[in-house]
């Protein structure tokens, strides 16, 4: 039986990877600042840069599903990153981070990234560019297993979950309809589906719905 940790687990995305991992008789613990909303068996109220290796110990995989909107709180994106590396760093835990999409690579040579596209809606620039720069600051760790999981561009909390997905990597990938989507539920498949069976160690991969 898999044992993972689910970190900033209060969120939708974090509580549809607790599902997911719940349904597959994985035993998970959710880490959280502010009082328990998931159905993980068990839950420890604690700001993550409070947490520490020894919390830590022990787990499978360690799920990072933070995430910050407000502009000013853009860095936070890169220092509790850090604060898990660390923390990790020289373990066998793996480390799944639930990425962004504007840092998806849109030609082949991987100069231009969504987020550099004329369309890309000027509302979303300060998550994509905080999210980018943390991923950017991932690549440089050598000392921690870590695999970061970009989603579709249109990534919806409500979405169905199909049970189906494409597996792609670095650049934005569409499906046959032409699309770039994918549910919270089948983006949560994939995750625990990576933890299961996958090995994209320090490698950056995304999912779009088949």
């Amino acid at each position: 039986m898999k044992k993972i940790a689910v970190v900033a687990a209060n969120g939708r995305v974090a509580n549809k990877v607790i599902t997911e991992a719940l349904n597959r008789g994985f035993e998970v613990t959710g880490f959280g600042r502010n009082d328990n909303n998931t159905k993980a068996q068990k839950y420890i109220k604690k700001d993550i840069f409070d947490l520490t290796a020894d919390d830590l110990k022990g787990f499978d995989a360690v799920v990072d599903a933070f995430g910050v909107w407000a502009p000013e709180d853009m860095p936070q994106h890169s220092t509790t990153l850090k604060h898990l590396c660390d923390i990790l760093s020289g373990t066998d835990t793996r480390l799944v981070v639930v990425g962004g999409a504007g840092s998806l690579y849109v030609n082949k040579e991987h100069t231009i990234q969504v987020q550099d596209t004329p369309d890309f809606p000027d509302a979303f620039k300060p998550v994509a560019n905080g999210m980018g720069k943390a991923l950017n600051e991932l690549r440089d760790r050598d000392d921690v297993k870590w695999t970061y999981i970009s989603p579709a561009g249109d990534f919806q909390a409500d979405g169905e979950r199909t049970g189906k997905y494409i597996l792609a990597g670095e650049e934005l990938t569409l499906n046959d309809r032409g699309e770039s989507i994918i549910s919270y539920a089948d983006y949560a498949i994939a995750l625990i589906d990576e933890i299961e069976k996958g090995n994209h160690i320090q490698q950056r991969i995304s999912v779009v719905r088949a």
